[in-house]
């Protein structure tokens, strides 16, 4: 029986350092983001299923997003700007992402990658999910930068620009995207004894 990496490659995530060319105040990496993004998806589908009349599964969702970032396990994590700010730089990152993709499914069993290949490879993923998951790995990195911008952190201020427009954009097209920053957003930002003293 030939031994598998897959597994192996999905536990060096963690070792994935995000945001590598902004200096951070919190430390993040692609395990820890791949995480939040999936709660994120995961409550989305909820949102819209129960406020909005979706009838996606949250728990594919959130399965997806678990594996979004996957090739940065081969590739690292690759800073927004440099790879969006020209078509051409934009083109050849999404070939050698789809690569990376590609050769993490072929990692796994022949048997089990039919299963896999709409969860780890992005052009395969279902449209529907594939907004969610991009919504919620926005939503994501807006926490981030605004966590940032609260501890004084003003590299991350025209991160947080950037986000709002483009979050503007998918609130007008996903309702539950406004409905969950209406609803969860503010309390990210405040300290544990105000959020245990909502809770009682």
């Amino acid at each position: 029986m030939k031994k598998s990496t897959f597994l192996a490659w999905i536990i060096r995530m963690p070792l994935i350092k995000r945001w590598a060319l902004m200096h951070s105040v919190k430390k993040e990496n692609i395990a820890e983001h791949s995480h939040q993004v999936a709660v994120i998806a995961h409550l989305l589908v909820l949102i819209r299923n129960q406020y909005f009349g979706g009838n996606l599964n949250p728990e594919k969702a959130a399965t997806i997003a678990l594996y979004h970032e996957v090739s940065e396990t081969k590739l690292q994590d690759i800073n927004h700007v440099t790879k969006y700010h020209n078509p051409e730089l934009t083109k050849e990152f999404k070939k050698l992402e789809e690569i990376a993709e590609i050769e993490c499914l072929k990692t796994l069993p022949i048997e089990l990658q039919s299963a896999f290949e709409g969860l780890i490879v992005q052009s395969k993923v279902d449209p529907a999910y594939k907004t969610i998951v991009k919504a919620a790995d926005l939503i994501s990195a807006y926490l981030k930068a605004c966590d940032e911008v609260k501890f004084g952190n003003r590299e991350f201020d025209h991160v947080k620009i950037r986000l709002e427009s483009m979050l503007d954009v998918f609130k007008t097209e996903l309702k539950e995207v406004e409905y969950l920053l209406d609803v969860f957003f503010e309390n990210c930002f405040v300290n544990v004894d105000q959020l245990s003293k909502q809770d009682i």
